[in-house]
């Protein structure tokens, strides 16, 4: 299994709505590298949900259902999306502020590619942010 970290402005598409949808496609992604990401990940993988711009947080655990097909969003017919589902939010938010205090974090995709939306996780980094998060 692998994970990974998918980003959304809250007041684009907040942690609250995932949850009471339960699950959306995650549709829109146009950066190359994104959709390359997009097209990796397979059903079961693990994704931490990030709210960007506001809040700048980890807020919680969604779960790949559908591996990549054609986004509908795009006219172009290029762009790919995932469906995901809502698992549970993290006890605690983990932000940007703390992944980027902690050097064990530097190579993190949310660092290193701060514009990216859809980015990989490594198990460490998995593992260290949940700890951070408390579970």
């Amino acid at each position: 299994m692998a994970h990974w970290l998918i980003k959304s402005e809250p007041s684009a598409y907040s942690w609250p709505q995932f949850v009471k949808d339960r699950k959306t496609s995650w549709t829109g992604v146009r950066n190359a590298q994104a959709a390359i990401n997009l097209r990796a990940m397979k059903p079961g993988d693990r994704c931490f949900f990030y709210h960007s711009n506001e809040g700048k947080e980890i807020v919680g655990i969604a779960e790949v259902a559908r591996a990549a097909y054609p986004d509908p969003t795009d006219k172009d017919g290029k762009a790919v999306t995932v469906d995901v589902k809502a698992v549970e939010p993290v006890k605690t938010p983990v932000t940007l502020a703390a992944i980027k205090a902690d050097p064990r974090l530097k190579d993190f995709g949310l660092v290193r590619q701060s514009r990216l939306s859809v980015v990989p996780v490594s198990d460490e980094q998995w593992k260290l942010i949940l700890k951070m998060s408390g579970a």
